[in-house]
């Protein structure tokens, strides 16, 4: 096998186990519940995973995507989980500058992965994983880009443009705009991006919010007031 291409291999099977583990960030991290202890168990009957079904990609196609314990089928989003994981490590590392760039930007991928999730499911965004993240892409642009001081402009841009975004939308329809959490992972994304990175990121979030929002309105399902999980547009952005 081609070197390239076992580390291709290696960084995809990594993401599908990190994958597994950010399933158990998103569950339990909102509710303030410890990531490491209990071990991994089965979020229908409660029983314990066994280490080799721990990856629900492979317990997808050895089990025909059910509980070896209770056989109820196993939610797809977990699988869809460690896809993404697995995904984002393969080009991550395929596409690659500087390998000590590799841990630091998987971790900001991976992070962001967890934050559209736990948004979607609680519309809230953690400090756990942002508040730690600004200073890692601080410190990851000591090796390479966007370096230092592009990277804490981009923080401090990301930021102040996502809160006047807030503030203005919340003036003019009386409808709370951004939330903390969303402004703490514009700072965040910032850090690692650089001004004009995360500009980029807030307007693709906010056209696909917006698209969004406009679908829910013509199905019935919304109206101009209906909040929206921004986070959950912001992080793939």
């Amino acid at each position: 096998m081609n070197p390239s291409h076992f580390v291709q291999a290696a960084a995809f099977t990594a993401g599908l186990l990190l994958g597994s583990f950010l399933n158990v960030v998103i569950a339990r991290l909102p509710r303030g519940e410890s990531i490491v202890s209990p071990p991994s168990r089965c979020p229908r009957c409660k029983a314990r995973i066994k280490p080799w079904d721990n990856v629900p990609v492979l317990s997808y196609l050895l089990l025909g995507g059910r509980c070896r314990s209770c056989r109820k089928r196993i939610p797809w989003r977990y699988p869809a989980v460690e896809l993404t994981a697995g995904i984002l490590l393969w080009l991550l590392v395929r596409r690659a500058d500087s390998p000590a760039l590799l841990v630091p930007h998987a971790a900001f991928a991976l992070a962001l992965v967890a934050v559209a999730w736990i948004d979607l499911d609680t519309r809230t965004i953690p400090d756990a994983v942002t508040i730690p993240g600004v200073g890692l892409g601080l410190a990851a642009s000591l090796f390479g880009p966007p370096g230092l001081a592009a990277a804490a402009l981009g923080a401090m841009a990301g930021g102040v443009s996502l809160w006047l975004v807030g503030y203005a939308y919340e003036r003019a329809t009386g409808v709370p705009g951004m939330g903390g959490g969303d402004v703490k992972l514009a700072v965040m994304m910032g850090a690692f991006l650089g001004a004009g990175g995360v500009f980029g990121a807030i307007f693709l979030a906010s056209f696909a919010g917006s698209v969004f929002g406009l679908l829910l309105i013509a199905r019935g399902k919304g109206s101009r007031r209906s909040p929206i999980t921004f986070g959950t547009f912001l992080a793939p952005s």
